[in-house]
């Protein structure tokens, strides 16, 4: 499959404009899924970031000074672009990121178009508080401020949605942004400053420097008009930007190694499901993808046998084909890390039940089969770090005793408690099977898709603007109790 990429898609956004670096570099985007170079991106200096820092400075009085229904319309804007062009859009990021277009791309597509929508509408709803005050002459309020300057690093595994999830609420809120993202995924992430640019902010509202993120992102990190910083990423990347941005407003949402767990009176058939999902959703490259699956012993059997079966109707092969559900991996970095992981758990007594090796005969050696590995301990890498890819470690749990917890041996809420210490603070869930049909709507967390109302997510998580725009406290004088209008008046 071959995308025109436009001119403007080898560019950086600065200030309003499409630039070069002022290096002249640039750097090759790689199709993961064909190994074809799709576009030629500048490579982002640091020079280039601070100039893009100090533009959003400049900007950031005049984003602010527009009305909140001004800014709203704006980014209604932005995702009507964003869905005008959805065949576009889920095409460069297929092309770009390697995930199935007909089973992700286009979802992602749509997700990104329903933050701005969401953020459009959250920031009419803001409210500040009256707070009671000691002295009968004065009122004390609070109302919500832009912080100033937001640098935002996205990933390269959902390069729409981690990137609007942060820029979308920023705008809303009425800060300036610096946007870096991913090398891996550059191109498309232009793609999107494209539908950026359409809301018609202020220029300088919203700059995009592309470049390595060991440059531009870290500048942008610690540079002093930075006021706040949104990171998405791995958790040693994670440190390093919280490192670098200490003293400024930081979200940080990094990387895991969460656990599936498997109880005795689950339901086999919703579990497996469940597993498939999170084990192998943009082919496992996902910080809350199912990195551990602790499987109860009396189930442990019949569990791993019904998901080497479903795992098996999973289609390896090129993403643009309408039936792939599982695209390559987007970069060789975490092509190498599977491989270390399947050799170290091998070698250590796992049993391979499914994949386990680098698939043949695609045009990349980025194409990785679904890998299932049984008997997995503790010990071993592929438990101990995040994978990052297509693979389902089963860990056979044995019953835990409940008597040191007051209760009979095997009592479930001792083996839940016990499950609660051995992994730090996890929570497993255990539903009947009487009750899975009744819980099956809402059996596990899920992404926000673009089919929840925006209404429904703003009573669920109380807005996504508020972080991006703090309280200010405010005095003022109250009129004096016993004023009346005509004295009022009569001073006027």
């Amino acid at each position: 499959m071959t995308v025109d990429v436009a001119r403007s898609l080898r560019k950086m956004f600065v200030d309003g404009e499409w630039v070069d670096s002022e290096s002249g570099r640039h750097f090759d985007a790689v199709s993961p899924a064909t190994g074809a170079v799709i576009a030629q991106v500048p490579e982002g200096t640091r020079a280039d970031a601070r100039q893009a820092v100090e533009a959003a400075h400049r900007a950031r009085s005049a984003v602010a000074g527009l009305k909140g229904f001004e800014r709203s319309h704006r980014l209604h804007r932005i995702a009507e672009e964003i869905g005008r062009r959805r065949e576009d859009l889920a095409r460069i990021l297929t092309l770009d990121q390697g995930k199935p277009l007909l089973g992700e791309a286009y979802g992602e597509v749509d997700e990104a178009a329903e933050y701005f929508r969401i953020a459009a509408e959250d920031l009419k709803r803001l409210e500040g508080s009256v707070i009671p005050s000691a002295s009968p002459s004065k009122l004390i309020f609070t109302r919500r401020v832009p912080r100033g300057v937001y640098g935002v690093i996205t990933p390269w595994n959902w390069p729409l949605t981690m990137a609007t999830e942060l820029i979308a609420p920023a705008l809303a809120a009425g800060n300036a942004v610096v946007w870096t993202p991913a090398s891996s995924t550059s191109v498309i992430s232009v793609a999107l400053m494209e539908c950026i640019a359409e809301g018609d902010f202020p220029p300088g509202a919203v700059n995009l420097v592309t470049g390595p993120g060991a440059e531009v992102g870290d500048e942008v990190a610690g540079h002093p008009l930075v006021d706040g910083v949104g990171f998405v990423g791995s958790t040693a990347t994670g440190a390093s930007v919280a490192r670098r941005a200490a003293g400024k407003h930081v979200m940080l949402e990094l990387g895991g190694n969460g656990p599936m767990i498997v109880f005795a009176d689950a339901d086999i058939d919703h579990a497996v499901e469940g597993t498939i999902v999170g084990c192998y959703l943009c082919a496992g490259q996902s910080c809350t993808a199912g990195e551990r699956i602790l499987v109860h012993e009396s189930v442990h059997d019949e569990f791993v046998a019904k998901l080497d079966a479903a795992a098996q109707k999973l289609k390896l092969g090129d993403p643009f084909a309408p039936d792939t559900t599982l695209g390559p991996l987007n970069n060789e970095g975490v092509a190498t890390k599977m491989d270390d992981h399947i050799a170290d758990a091998l070698n250590s007594g796992a049993r391979l039940v499914l994949g386990g090796r680098r698939a043949e005969g695609y045009p990349t050696r980025l194409y990785y089969p679904a890998t299932i590995l049984d008997a997995v301990t503790p010990q071993m890498l592929v438990s101990r770090e995040e994978t990052f890819g297509p693979i389902a470690p089963v860990i056979h749990a044995r019953p835990v005793a409940r008597a040191a917890h007051g209760g009979g041996p095997g009592g479930r809420l001792g083996q839940h408690q016990r499950v609660l210490e051995l992994l730090g603070g996890a929570h497993p869930v255990r539903r009947p099977r009487r009750q899975a049909q009744r819980h099956r709507a809402s059996r596990r967390p899920r992404r926000a898709r673009a089919d929840d109302r925006p209404e429904d997510r703003r009573h669920r998580d109380r807005g996504i603007v508020e972080p991006a725009c703090p309280t200010d406290r405010s005095r003022t004088p109250s009129p004096r109790p016993d004023a009346s209008p005509r004295r009022r008046r009569g001073r006027a």
